[in-house]
């Protein structure tokens, strides 16, 4: 658009300072066809506004040009088809649309009124405009009032893709290509609409970083840590020497054995994703005082947790009922074999978990040795831990050891009768346990010590809970004349309910019994 004089459009007798002091005779006289497509005569309209005219002749000649004014401005002068942007005051106008052709010229004469422009309050909180986001991506967005009129609906598209409709507040996962695009939300009401427009540039998604279990720290006996990441289909990497993880580094693949201190740092990979920030676990392995002193000479059997064979009952000893199931899992494990035992129990009832483990009626000193975890959820009673052996004169020896939630101590029992005559009875020691005090989900270290004399007799020496000593050194009777195989040696693992029903679920790694 530009402004020109009469000599520019090599128009003869044309004098126009402006368009209103143009003769408006001959436009009485001669014929135009000047059509103002938009806007009306009498139109409200809003700054800017769109002013979209044409002709071909002009007071009965061909047209030459046209142009347009604002009461009593300066002409615009335009092509004999023109739309153009035409920004006025807020007030009443007159619009003056003009033709020229040779020697002629005409105009029509439109009243307008600019208004304010209507009001919409579309909020939309995410997100913003400018971001980077990565698909999916959420967009949050309400209104109450669009273009002045109650909003009846919102939508959204992108670019000039078709509008998905929603209410007047909404939250929706937009999905998207990569680069940059336009976002439409807009509002309408009772015939009116409006929109923002937000410039957005999608970025590829970034994987969720791993994250641990058992969280980092200090732990007082070993640990076995899992990874873990929210990102389906991703691979994470990771390291224990100090080294940034890569893609070349170890991959993931079940629970990290932490027998000392270390650090594990680890990435998430993920096809369609960026590489995920690196995560960092700093793991302080700070392990109590020995346990008991075991001599050079003494015979261990380890990983009795993977031994075939165990039995499963119902401890007749206990009210009510139990059922229990055995099984060897990778996870949690030290060892990587874990007996995981499921325990279901009503009215106190404990289930028996038992199995044989060696043969030697003559050794006399013993240390029951397992590393156990207690699942969170479970409800837990008592957790019995014995021993059993079949001496030289027929009588089996029981070295029977707990720790009891009915009475928070570390109990043992002893034969308050005869061999031939026996009755069982439980003795509590001045030393505190309750298993629903043991954190859940961590591996705890159990070392029992025992001993017995030619007598049948069975020595108590004390308990070793991740490493910390309780002493009992108690001394009672425990032997029973129950006609077992002689020289058997035999693992009792149990788990007792409590309250009226319930279920838990234990495991146990690196299960050892040494004897001397």
């Amino acid at each position: 658009m530009k402004i020109l004089s009469c000599a520019a459009l090599a128009l003869t007798a044309c004098t126009m300072p402006t368009l209103s002091a143009i003769s408006t005779a001959s436009a009485a006289t001669a014929t135009s066809a000047i059509t103002v497509t938009t806007p009306a005569n009498g139109a409200q309209v809003t700054s800017p506004f769109t002013l979209t005219a044409s002709t071909t002749t002009c007071a009965s000649k061909p047209a030459v040009s046209m142009g347009y004014s604002l009461d009593d401005g300066q002409a615009i002068i335009e092509p004999t088809s023109f739309t153009a942007s035409v920004t006025a005051s807020e007030g009443a106008h007159v619009l003056h649309v003009k033709c020229w052709g040779q020697d002629v010229n005409s105009e029509v004469s439109l009243n307008i009124t600019v208004v304010a422009p209507p009001v919409s309050n579309i909020t939309v909180t995410t997100p913003e405009n400018g971001a980077q986001v990565a698909s999916p991506f959420a967009l949050v967005a309400s209104v109450t009032t669009c273009a002045s009129a109650p909003a009846v609906s919102m939508g959204y598209s992108l670019d000039d893709g078709q509008a998905v409709i929603e209410p007047t507040s909404f939250s929706v996962s937009v999905t998207a290509s990569e680069g940059a695009h336009v976002l439409h939300v807009k509002c309408w009401g009772q015939q009116t609409s409006d929109q923002v427009l937000l410039n957005i540039t999608v970025t590829p998604a970034t994987a969720a970083t791993p994250t641990f279990s058992p969280a980092p720290g200090t732990y007082t006996s070993k640990q076995s840590v899992t990874l873990s990441t929210t990102t389906p289909g991703s691979t994470i990497y990771y390291t224990t020497d100090g080294s940034s993880p890569t893609t070349s580094s170890a991959q993931y693949s079940g629970p990290i054995a932490v027998n000392g201190s270390e650090v594990i740092e680890a990435v998430a990979v993920a096809q369609g994703y960026t590489s995920s920030g690196m995560a960092r676990g700093d793991y302080v392995i700070s392990l109590p005082a020995a346990g008991p002193t075991i001599p050079s000479d003494a015979i261990s059997v380890t990983q009795i947790q993977t031994f075939p064979n165990w039995q499963m009952d119902h401890d007749p000893g206990t009210p009510g009922t139990a059922v229990g199931s055995m099984s060897l899992v990778g996870d949690p494990s030290l060892s990587g074999e874990a007996a995981e035992f499921n325990t279901a129990f009503t009215d106190w009832g404990g289930e028996l978990y038992s199995v044989s483990y060696a043969n030697d009626s003559n050794a006399a000193n013993f240390v029951y040795d397992a590393e156990v975890w207690i699942e969170e959820g479970s409800v837990l009673g008592n957790l019995e831990m014995d021993n059993n052996q079949v001496v030289a004169n027929g009588d089996t020896i029981i070295y029977a050891f707990q720790c009891a939630g009915d009475s928070n101590t570390w109990d043992y029992s002893e034969n308050a009768g005869t061999p031939q005559a026996p009755v069982v009875k439980w003795v509590q020691s001045n030393q505190p346990c309750n298993p629903e005090n043991w954190t859940p989900n961590t591996w705890h270290h159990v070392q029992i010590s025992t001993s017995r004399d030619d007598s049948g007799n069975v020595t108590y020496n004390g308990v070793w809970l991740d490493g910390v000593e309780a002493p009992i050194n108690e001394t009672v009777p425990s032997a029973f004349a129950l006609g077992w195989a002689a020289g058997d040696l035999m693992a009792n693992f149990q788990i007792d309910g409590s309250g009226a029903s319930g279920a838990s679920t234990l495991y146990v790694d690196k299960f050892t019994m040494v004897r001397w």
